[in-house]
């Protein structure tokens, strides 16, 4: 075990909740730095292309080793879809939920973004995000299951509640 491990091995609960926290928070900051990095270089259009290209590997990475670490199997439909969702980087930060669950369709709602509501509060307009859920929320759910199917019910630039910045249906054929 590496000296690294061992120091995490000495921090009380609260220590190593606070240590993901902020692990979460850090690889949040270094997604955005590096999107408005290709922005400024490039222009929105491209940095939004150059930021799917890479949440559409990214995803399947996540959720690859969130299966790994929590015994999740491919192909355990809307249940494991679920799971994996709730063990997300973006679950220690964002608030969501997951309504309307059944064995073969789920609503993923988001509360709270982080970077929307940094947005709001800078007096910004939405962040039109959907172009990269759209991929993101697809590979993620294709990693875990295959037959799952992935729709936007809302995501900025699409008008949404005030309350709710995006919602994501997925649905799994029983085949």
């Amino acid at each position: 075990m590496n000296e690294r491990f061992l120091q995490l091995s000495g921090l009380s609960r609260d220590d190593l909740v606070g240590l993901i926290e902020d692990e979460a928070k850090n690889w949040l900051a270094h997604d955005g730095l590096w999107f408005q990095a290709v922005e400024r270089a490039h222009g929105l259009d491209a940095a939004i292309k150059a930021d799917g290209e890479a949440w559409r590997s990214f995803t399947v990475v996540e959720a690859k080793r969130i299966m790994a670490r929590h015994g999740i199997a491919v192909g355990g439909g809307i249940p494991a879809l679920v799971k994996a969702l709730s063990l997300r980087m973006y679950a220690f930060l964002n608030k969501q939920d997951t309504i309307e669950q059944s064995e073969n369709r789920a609503v993923f709602r988001m509360f709270d973004c982080r970077v929307q509501s940094a947005r709001k509060r800078k007096g910004l307009a939405d962040f039109p995000c959907k172009p990269v859920g759209l991929v993101e929320y697809e590979w993620f759910a294709k990693a875990i299951d295959p037959r799952i199917e992935t729709r936007c019910i809302h995501c900025p630039p699409d008008k949404h509640p005030d309350d709710v910045w995006c919602a994501w249906e997925f649905t799994a054929s029983s085949e």
